[in-house]
């Protein structure tokens, strides 16, 4: 199961993937945060455009780092 994490959070490369480790935290704070909401009182609550904002960015790095893996030969120096 660990290696499956580190797998996880490495890229191709084996190195540490930085974009990968802050899509996650942003993913994992985003569903903390909603599932949170969803236990307490209506006035305690995140703002719309802060929930739209941890959305994009976790979309992003994650998306990001897909298109790394289509992309690397491109951008290959030999």
């Amino acid at each position: 199961m660990k290696g499956f994490f580190r797998e996880m959070l490495t890229d191709e490369h084996g190195v540490v993937s930085t974009k990968r480790i802050s899509g996650l935290i942003c993913t994992l704070g985003l569903v903390l945060a909603l599932v949170i909401n969803t236990f307490t009182h209506g006035d305690i609550k995140p703002s719309d455009a802060l929930v739209d904002a941890v959305a994009l960015l976790a979309f992003g790095c994650l998306g990001l780092t897909s298109i790394d893996k289509f992309t690397k030969n491109k951008f290959k120096k030999d």
